[in-house]
């Protein structure tokens, strides 16, 4: 970490800038590793399916649709459910809930490999939904409690890159389990799968508890002088608040940029699931049959999408442009669905274009969720993260659903592909229009 908050008040200018950068880099060696593992879990335990697709399908007769479905409806209980759980959190602190959604979702996956129906199916992703709902709101607010906005991007790029570093290591592990240990305890690989990725999730959430500080005073790693520069920094930003001071449901729903947030996010997570539940089976149609061969593959478009991720936002905390990194970020992605249906003859190029698609979506993440909790206030920001959050999280159910049909119906998914890009510029135009620089880098006084 080498950007240096300026201090832009009195109790901070006792703190120079070497101090600063020295602080903020000891908090995210603390927390961040850890919490990157974390997601790293989830996100595994979250599209764990599409590899575990790849025998369970012939397995227990499932078509597409009936994939595509519960692979979506996770999302149907993670948007019911997400709000609730990140206003909670503000009522019995971030380790509990933290503790509480790991143990509960670790244990749903786990118990996953005992599904034989349809039914069965939808009701065990349900569950892993409503458990998981809140954990990533929840970290992105939990952020907000030790990171000033200008270290935020570059904080937020380190927690998701456990999203592809999930997909470059969920390849290959997912291979070796399901085709090496299977017939292990009597238990076929795909149900081996659900097992030995659910149970890690329990461990991480009990060790929650103990790794991480509920906030900057309660924690006895940092001196009484680096608290104290996390504090002036923390209240230099809420003297200066972007946002009116309302309650934060007047706040975020009478507000149309939020809607612009909220469809922004919708189009990201179109774009996610599409790429982390049908990658496998983009691969497997180009007459590669080998899951262990799928698993190496699939990791490489997350290889890319890794180091994008972390350049952007680094490049993104550098200058301090949070609008034109996210839109231009979307329209590479979305240049690359579109492109999937011109080389779907060809692996290599298949393999270059779901890269590119995976760069520019990883990358345009972190940044955009800079944009939010910039703009909104303090009291607007536990709800309005998990709002977007958790209506964007409809574009997860839609993709999924959506893509399944048309692959039940056509036997191809480059006509599904093509409709997530079309989503992606939009989002990214919509985006530049409603959140103007002046809105981001001028704070408003409040009323």
């Amino acid at each position: 970490m080498d950007t240096t908050l300026a201090p832009h008040a009195n109790e901070a200018l006792a703190y120079t800038p070497e101090e600063t950068t020295r602080t903020y880099r000891k908090i995210g060696w603390r927390i961040m590793p850890f919490l990157l593992l974390c997601y790293i879990v989830s996100f595994l335990d979250r599209v764990n399916l599409s590899f575990a697709k790849l025998q369970f399908m012939q397995d227990l007769g499932f078509s597409d649709a009936v994939y595509g479905f519960g692979a979506g409806i996770f999302y149907l209980s993670y948007v019911i459910f997400e709000v609730p759980s990140n206003l909670y959190m503000q009522r019995v602190g971030a380790r509990a809930t933290l503790m509480r959604i790991m143990v509960l979702w670790g244990a749903i996956t786990a118990f996953m490999f005992l599904v034989t129906t349809p039914t069965q199916l939808y009701i065990a992703r349900f569950a892993l939904g409503a458990a998981e709902a809140g954990f990533f709101p929840g970290v992105i607010l939990y952020l907000t409690y030790w990171f000033p906005s200008a270290y935020r991007a570059r904080m937020m790029s380190i927690f998701l890159m456990g999203i592809p570093v999930s997909g470059l290591l969920g390849g290959p592990i997912a291979g070796w389990i399901m085709h090496d240990l299977a017939g292990l305890f009597g238990l076929k690989g795909w149900q081996l799968l659900f097992v030995l990725e659910g149970l890690p999730a329990v461990a991480l959430g009990v060790a929650a508890w103990f790794v991480l500080g509920e906030n900057v005073k309660a924690v006895q790693w940092l001196s009484p002088r680096e608290k104290a520069i996390v504090t002036s920094q923390m209240d230099l930003e809420q003297r200066q608040p972007v946002v009116h001071a309302r309650t934060w449901m007047s706040e975020v729903l009478n507000d149309p940029r939020m809607y612009a947030a909220i469809l922004g996010y919708f189009a990201i997570t179109c774009a996610t699931v599409a790429i982390s539940f049908w990658v496998p089976t983009i691969i497997k149609t180009l007459e590669v049959d080998d899951v262990r061969v799928i698993g190496w593959l699939s990791a490489l478009p997350y290889l890319a999408a890794t180091i994008g991720l972390w350049a952007i936002g680094r490049h993104s905390d550098r200058t301090q442009e949070r609008r034109w990194h996210t839109a231009l970020s979307l329209i590479a992605s979305a240049i690359g669905f579109m492109l999937l249906g011109q080389v779907s003859h060809s692996l290599p190029l298949t393999l270059a274009m779901l890269a590119v698609a995976a760069t520019g979506l990883y990358g345009a993440i972190p940044v955009f969720w800079t944009i939010p909790t910039t703009y909104l206030s303090r009291t607007a920001a536990p709800g309005g993260i998990a709002l977007i959050s958790s209506i964007g999280c409809l574009g997860a159910f839609s993709s999924t659903a959506i893509i399944g049909a048309v692959k039940s119906l056509t036997g191809s998914l480059n006509m599904a592909m093509g409709a997530v890009g079309l989503i992606m510029v939009a989002a990214a135009v919509i985006l530049l229009i409603a959140f103007p620089r002046s809105l981001l880098s001028k704070p408003r006084e409040n009323a």
